[in-house]
């Protein structure tokens, strides 16, 4: 049985578009059902984590992060008694936005958008499901509830301040009120979130060779981790000691949000959601000691791994190609798909006719950004193996 503070599937605060409701499928299942069958969801199949996407098979992508979130984040809303679908729907759908090329892509558009109001991938992710998913006879976008739509802007905390301009727009139609915290659901899907990326880039970066097994046996957390593997299966060969150790680590994030998040909602003893956005503090945290931890170990990874030499040639190369496609569109807007072609003519000025291409271009996979880049602009600068994918 849900708890009191959990989002009520049976009373939702609707939809943009009154709709009539499904008899077998509560709203958030129809939520989380239109996310799967959007066309950006399945782009993130050929999406980058940290490694473009032509560089090995075995790496993360969107898709499958997006995936071991929602994993996460039911366990994690089941333990603590909240509406799971609602948490899945979110979590499935909080990498909706990014670009092609990670963060890289991401910093690259921003920077070319910063005349017309920069580039956010939370606020883009919004953008996608309330806009430019256009299937549905009736609307723009997947019409989903008000609830998963608050769980998709501020799953982090409340928007305050200079509000991205894709959420201030939608937010002008129907208020998400952006001041207040997100429902529980949604805090335990941003919180998934840190827990799936910080384990599988410590896999990622151990496939990839940037560093090495000894070496995370000196981190925090891990070392621990590492003696009880040790002490356990002394004479365990090489890959199977590492995921050993691994796979106690992440059980270990996992416990501790549950164990800090159950005592903080005991200590609110919240009646409501309401109570939940109001609580003036997000109650689905880690704990102190072991947010501390993990700042040691994300420096690790950002020197080690995000930063390294071979990720770090491969980020001037993918921002180059952001920032050959971005004037080529804008100055070509009849090399845009047919589909687009409406919108660029209906564009009142040239923010509006940015914003229309930082949409198209942040759509693209890695590999069709890659394949436009060779076609539209030719591949002089760039290295054979990126194009050819060898």
């Amino acid at each position: 049985m849900a708890a009191l503070y959990a989002t009520d599937p049976a009373n939702p605060r609707g939809r943009l578009y009154p709709e009539e409701e499904s008899t077998f499928r509560s709203p958030f299942q129809r939520d989380r059902d239109r996310i799967i069958h959007a066309s950006a969801f399945r782009r993130l199949k050929h999406k980058t984590q940290v490694f473009i996407e032509h560089e090995g098979d075995y790496f993360r992508t969107r898709l499958t992060h997006s995936i071991e979130v929602a994993q996460v984040a039911r366990t994690v809303a089941a333990a603590l008694d909240l509406n799971v679908e609602l948490t899945e729907a979110v979590a499935l759908a909080h990498d909706l936005g990014h670009t092609p090329f990670g963060h890289t892509g991401e910093e690259a558009l921003d920077a070319l958008m910063q005349p017309y109001g920069g580039f956010d991938h939370n606020a883009q992710a919004l953008h996608i499901v309330t806009s430019l998913e256009r299937h549905y006879a009736e609307w723009d976008g997947l019409n989903l509830t008000w609830e998963t739509l608050e769980g998709i802007a501020k799953h982090n905390g409340p928007v305050m301040g200079n509000i991205p301009y894709a959420l201030a727009a939608y937010n002008a139609r129907h208020d998400l009120e952006l001041h207040t915290h997100a429902n529980a659901e949604a805090q335990a899907a941003a919180l998934a979130d840190d827990i799936a990326y910080n384990n599988h880039d410590l896999h990622d970066g151990l496939r990839a060779e940037l560093f090495s097994t000894d070496e995370l046996a000196e981190l925090p957390i891990l070392r621990d981790c590492f003696a009880r593997v040790d002490a356990k299966y002394p004479d365990l060969n090489y890959y199977r000691r590492r995921h050993e150790a691994l796979r106690r680590f992440f059980g270990i994030l996992v416990e501790d949000v549950i164990t800090v998040s159950r005592r903080n909602l005991t200590e609110l003893a919240p009646a409501s959601v309401h109570d939940i956005r109001h609580a003036g503090r997000m109650m689905v945290q880690f704990s102190p000691a072991l947010w501390e931890d993990l700042k040691v170990i994300r420096a690790f990874l950002f020197k080690r791994m995000y930063r390294a030499p071979a990720v770090v040639e491969m980020r001037g190369v993918v921002t180059q190609m952001i920032n050959d496609l971005f004037p080529f569109f804008m100055e070509n807007t009849d090399e845009l798909p047919k589909q687009w072609r409406k919108d660029v003519a209906d564009a009142p000025d040239q923010t509006a006719l940015a914003r229309i291409v930082a949409d198209y271009i942040a759509g693209m996979t890695d590999r069709f950004a890659i394949q436009e880049h060779e076609r539209l602009i030719g591949g002089e600068n760039i290295p054979p193996g990126v194009i050819d994918g060898n």
